[in-house]
């Protein structure tokens, strides 16, 4: 049976490698060498799937809803049981790495740096196993410091990482799966497809062994990825995304031509602007295309010999996309109506967490679904379904979303009272449809995934409903929830109403209309681009504008992680208030170069007014100019608002702190919002 130290000591060399090709080597190496020697004993004692899996920071499979439940302050409380260190000794390590499996390393090492390796894989999963379905904190912990125990120093340092789900060796799961795919002689395109129908990188590993990954069968609940947009500036820019010229056709060099041949490269004549332009070329008798049509042929023909370029054709055609507005609520993921769980519904997040108990209207509503056929009419109601959408908060009155500072009070709720269900209704509207009737979508072009959608949406939108509140009473027992007498159920499902567009001026008029609906702006998503899961490309864009932006003052820094630990790079910042005095309105650390951060944290070690470890409190002299994407009325600072996805732009120095923006220029940009909650 393989040991842990296996996979702690390839991860350590993996961290020090900087190349992508080599870190693919020595994984496919490693995976290959367990694998030969867990087959020796049967496959039943294959480790190579857990290698695999642990390589990628997981401790269980994607398709696995288990949990750890092992929090940093749990797994520190064993790494001081077991290292016999202190509190403080445990704080410096962790200030020294910014990452407590580095911090663990140290400490074990100076108290026993002789321990030999022991801890087998399949020790390790029997201990994650027990500690997901231990019942109270003490025997989680139990089986931490047992862990601990029996691992090496650095054992321990890569225990301790993939239990907080943060190994940091630069290693993600799609290389990974080319290593997979490497060590078995099997196809990366294989690989990649049974990990994302089944979840399951250590399954996949023993398919491609075995040689059958062709047997991966589409499996709901675990989350997809999902297509992200890039952003645009401007509805001239959006248009210029999808009529630039297509991709360069690299240069072709043609060894030993044949006298009687010529070098012709084809483009089909149906393209779409958008979609990705596939060039074929070779050798072909120069007859053969005597009668082709001009615009069929994008680069002229060549006389054979020597290097040849293959120049691009510029794009004649104009946009082809569907136009639709970008809603300001919860990116989400809907999986129902699987025929073998009946009634079984999981929402997903946009970082894959299942958030199906926040939303319980939501649940009851998508439960409904049940297939149905009819012997004439074939399939009426489809099985298996996954939708792509929003979870927006809903004003069933008015019939327009509410701001997302409403529905962010529901977020993360463990349990969603009625008082909830009606103070922030919720809907879930739909753009996308992944799956349906088991069969996986994300290959079909947008128009054709479009046109699936809407037919099923119109399917079931009167029958995805749920009241607006229910008897509480039932919370307490395993029974169905019933609605209360006087509340009918509302509809739960809509569809995102959408349409082709051709030009910049459609677009600009779309954006206002959006932010007047109250909406953030819009999206254009090329009508032929296929779904491609954790992708940020240029087939999807997204208009938005920022409000302002506001100049604001550094009070506060705090210590990063990973290639930031002891480097002072989150920063709180302030506004003035009416009296002069310094009142917070956020926290940002995105938008600065790494020589301006190292700039930064140099100056605020010397101009610190109070340490208190991982957070200084600084002299406020710092400028700042902030974007955010908008305003909320919060509690959490002192000023009463917090931005939004505020992010730095630029450092100030032309501007003394006298000039920084007030608590009134705030409150003017949040009452200039449209898409601000009603007061």
């Amino acid at each position: 049976m393989a040991l842990f130290a296996v996979v702690a000591e390839l991860a350590d060399e993996l961290a020090k490698e900087a190349g992508k090709l080599k870190k693919r080597a020595a994984i496919a190496e490693t995976i290959s060498k367990v694998h030969a020697a867990s087959s020796e004993s049967g496959p039943e004692s294959d480790d190579s799937g857990l290698l695999a899996l642990y390589l990628a920071g997981t401790p269980f499979a994607e398709a696995d809803s288990r949990k750890l439940n092992a929090g940093g302050a749990l797994l520190s409380k064993a790494l001081l049981a077991v290292s016999g260190a202190s509190d403080q000794m445990l704080t410096a390590a962790y200030r020294r790495h910014g990452d407590m499996g580095a911090a663990a390393f140290d400490l074990l090492f100076a108290a026993r740096a002789e321990k030999t390796a022991e801890l087998t894989l399949a020790a390790v999963a029997e201990a994650f196993a027990a500690m997901a379905v231990a019942k109270t904190t003490a025997i989680r912990a139990a089986l931490v410091e047992g862990l601990l125990r029996r691992a090496t120093p650095l054992e321990a340092k890569y225990l301790l990482k993939l239990m907080l789900g943060d190994m940091r060796i630069g290693v993600k799961q799609s290389l990974v799966e080319e290593a997979i795919a490497v060590a078995a002689g099997a196809s990366v395109d294989a690989v990649r497809r049974a990990v994302m129908l089944e979840a399951d990188l250590g399954g996949a590993v023993r398919r491609a062994f075995s040689g059958t990954l062709h047997e991966s069968r589409m499996r709901l609940f675990h989350p997809l990825g999902f297509m992200l947009a890039s952003p645009v500036e401007t509805p001239e820019e959006a248009v210029e995304r999808f009529t630039e010229k297509p991709a360069k056709v690299p240069v072709v060099k043609t060894k030993k031509p044949r006298k009687d041949k010529k070098v012709v490269v084809v483009e089909a004549a149906n393209h779409k602007p958008g979609e990705a332009v596939q060039a074929q070329s070779f050798y072909a008798d120069a007859e053969e295309f005597a009668d082709a049509p001009p615009e069929d042929v994008i680069a002229k023909e060549t006389q054979a010999g020597g290097d040849t370029t293959l120049a691009n054709a510029a794009a004649t055609q104009g946009v082809e996309a569907f136009l639709e507005d970008k809603y300001d609520g919860m990116r989400a993921q809907i999986h129902c109506g699987d025929s073998g769980q009946p009634g079984r519904v999981a929402i997903y997040s946009r970082n894959k967490e299942d958030v199906t108990e926040s939303f319980p209207e939501l649940e009851e509503a998508f439960a409904q679904i049940r297939a149905e056929t009819d012997a004439a009419a074939g399939s009426l109601i489809p099985s298996s379904l996954i939708l792509d959408g929003e979870i927006l908060g809903w004003d069933f009155e008015q019939g327009r979303a509410l701001p997302f500072a409403v529905l962010g009070q529901r977020i993360g709720r463990k349990r969603v009272s009625n008082e909830w269900r009606q103070q922030v209704p919720v809907v879930f509207v739909a753009f996308d449809l992944m799956c349906a009737d088991g069969e996986l979508l994300l290959e079909l072009p947008l128009r054709e995934r479009r046109n699936r959608l809407e037919a099923v949406v119109e399917r079931l939108v009167e029958r995805v409903a749920s009241p607006l509140v229910v008897d509480e009473r039932a919370r307490d027992s395993q029974a169905v929830l019933f609605a209360v007498e006087e509340s009918a159920p509302v509809e739960r499902l809509m569809i995102s109403p959408s349409r082709l567009v051709e030009s910049a001026e459609e677009i600009d008029r779309a954006y206002a209309d959006a932010r007047a609906r109250a909406n953030e702006g819009v999206m254009l998503k090329a009508a032929g681009s296929v779904y491609q899961p954790g992708r940020r490309g240029l087939a999807w864009v997204k208009l938005k504008r920022e409000l302002a932006t506001l100049d604001v003052v550094v009070t506060g820094a705090e210590f990063g992680h990973g290639r930031r630990a002891g480097i002072l790079s989150d920063y709180t910042f302030a506004v003035r208030g009416d009296k002069g005095e310094l009142l917070n309105v956020g926290k940002a650390y995105s938008g600065l170069t790494d020589v301006e951060i190292g700039e930064m944290s140099a100056w605020m070690m010397e101009h610190t007014l109070e340490d208190q470890g991982f957070f200084r409190t600084v002299e406020p002299l710092m400028v700042l100019e902030v974007a955010f994407n908008n305003i909320m009325r919060s509690g959490r600072h002192a000023s009463g608002f917090a931005l939004r996805f505020p992010r730095i732009l630029k450092i100030r120095t032309d501007k003394p702190v006298s000039e920084i923006d007030t608590v009134s220029r705030v409150e003017e940009v949040y009452q200039s919002q449209v898409d601000k909650p009603v007061e």
